[in-house]
């Protein structure tokens, strides 16, 4: 059975897109089938695949909007055992046009809904906000990975996310679970980033992943140049850090490597 898995945090800038690109490409490596959706208007995740987004005939607008197949958005990456749905700039207006769509919430479910049994895994990058693309990927979703950032200001959208998650079980996805809390830009040398894992584990207890992602400059300069981590510097602290992480996470599903 397909698992499709939202990356979301509502607070920008905490590794959501990095996390997605490295995680799925180490993923595809291991042997498991990714199809990762681009589901942020700045189409970030696309351009990380070094996809040039103005090349695009079509894109997750295309699905959700338009009643576009799968197939038809769906394009192969340089990686074996993994597929994107790209995303353009327009799918910023989407928001406004789904507004006025039946069943507005679901458009996306409806667009997945050919993914299942192809793909071991559906990956979606969602925006840093609670709109109606972020809603419509919780809605499709069986459950929620959340990168938090190594800092101060992370705490504080911990209860705000819990909320918005807590919203979408009551309301559109009553099977929406969390499946797992990923500390991302760690730095060892403080205690500001030690207290923060301690307290995120405190909270969220065995959902917080043993592999913690460290700040890095390697990773920072990979999407510059359109590589995952594992074509840029693969022997950087970063590259072994996703790697681990992509073993811990697909052992935690129960999945064979």
């Amino acid at each position: 059975m397909t698992k499709i898995i939202s990356v979301f945090n509502q607070k920008g800038g905490v590794g959501k897109t990095t996390t997605n690109i490295n995680l799925s490409t180490y993923m595809a490596q291991l042997g498991k089938k990714v199809l990762v959706v681009d589901a942020d208007p700045q189409g970030n995740t696309t351009s990380g695949f070094g996809i040039d987004k103005e090349s695009l005939e079509f894109s997750l607008y295309d699905g959700m909007v338009n009643g576009s197949d799968l197939n038809e958005v769906c394009i192969k990456t340089r990686f074996k055992n993994l597929d994107l749905v790209p995303s353009k700039p327009e799918l910023a207006g989407a928001e406004i046009e789904m507004t006025a769509m039946k069943n507005r919430e679901l458009l996306m479910s409806v667009f997945l809904k050919n993914a299942d049994g192809i793909y071991d895994y559906v990956m979606i990058d969602c925006p840093p906000s609670l709109g109606l693309i972020s809603l419509n990927a919780l809605a499709a979703s069986n459950s929620v990975l959340v990168p938090i950032q190594c800092e101060y200001y992370a705490l504080e959208g911990v209860s705000q996310l819990m909320n918005t998650i807590n919203l979408v079980k009551r309301g559109l996805n009553n099977k929406l679970s969390i499946e797992g809390i990923i500390m991302t830009m760690f730095d060892g040398r403080t205690n500001l980033s030690l207290q923060v894992v301690d307290e995120v584990s405190g909270y969220f207890g065995d959902k917080v992943y043993k592999t913690v992602i460290p700040r890095n400059v390697r990773l920072a300069e990979a999407p510059s140049h359109g590589l995952a981590i594992l074509e840029y510097d693969e022997k950087s602290k970063g590259a072994q850090a996703y790697f681990e992480f992509a073993k811990e996470f697909i052992k935690r599903k129960g999945d064979r490597i």
